[in-house]
């Protein structure tokens, strides 16, 4: 089976009302296994992959996930856009839970993971300066506009290692650089860079980080995500079909002047 587009996410937003499963796959990696079998699934017209990021019972936190059998597994299947789901908390007042954020920047504050396919010959130096793609950004925002979802069209999503949450004075610290703050972008996006895939961040926020003077409740959490899946759901369904076949962006090149020869 080969699949055109990719979705990293939760369990929730996959719904046999959206899609119409073909087959599940295990595909084998030289990095181990995927988080999951992945689902093959016809929407619009196109084939999708579809990969719950800590598996399909959640019980892969993010500083565990075989990132690197993930993205090498959905590039083995032919996949080049990627929309990568995840559920983030709010560093700024006006960005409220249930809000939708599409990112534009990232921090990396992770510290043990491994972030690179190329740890050795050839020494590879990606550029991130624009991590996302600015195609599947731009057609992104524009379907949450025609579906008259709020959305904040930039962000900077700092990624933390986990799977505790911030400190009060982590928290406060962080909102002072960044918009929103989470645990499994990195290497996510890196990685997908490496591979010249297209990778566009769809971010749902859940709570507001403890700067607020309130403790995360993993509970509360999980409720606002249920309210956002049907959300999500309506942005796949109307936004996988509208995905240009053909990249007009940086992505598929990004490998070409990155390998020091």
């Amino acid at each position: 089976m080969k699949a055109d587009i990719a979705i990293i996410g939760g369990t929730g937003v996959y719904s046999p009302d959206l899609f119409h499963t073909m087959e599940e796959v295990y595909v084998p990696t030289n990095y181990g296994e995927t988080s999951d079998k992945i689902k093959i699934a016809e929407l619009g017209g196109k084939t999708v992959a579809f990969l719950p990021r800590h598996g399909s019972k959640h019980n892969i936190p993010a500083h565990k996930v075989n990132y690197h059998a993930n993205m090498r597994a959905l590039k083995e299947l032919g996949v080049k856009q990627v929309i990568g789901l995840c559920a983030v908390g709010s560093l700024k007042e006006h960005i409220k839970p249930g809000d939708i954020v599409i990112s534009d920047q990232y921090i990396d504050f992770t510290k043990q993971r491994r972030i690179s396919f190329y740890d050795g010959d050839p020494v590879v130096h990606i550029s991130t300066a624009d991590p996302f793609c600015p195609q599947m950004r731009s057609e992104t925002i524009r379907v949450m506009d025609k579906l008259h979802i709020p959305v904040h069209s930039i962000g900077t999503y700092i990624c933390i290692e986990g799977p505790r949450f911030s400190t009060r004075a982590e928290s406060r610290f962080f909102r002072s650089f960044a918009d929103i703050i989470g645990m499994t972008l990195i290497p996510e996006v890196n990685l997908a860079i490496e591979l010249e895939m297209c990778y566009v961040s769809i971010a749902s926020v859940t709570d507001y980080d403890v700067w607020a003077d309130r403790p995360v409740n993993v509970a509360e959490v999980l409720e606002t995500m249920k309210k956002s899946n049907k959300i999500l759901q309506n942005v796949v369904k109307e936004l996988i079909p509208s995905l240009p076949s053909e990249r007009k962006c940086p992505c598929p090149e990004s490998l070409k002047y990155a390998v020091v020869k």
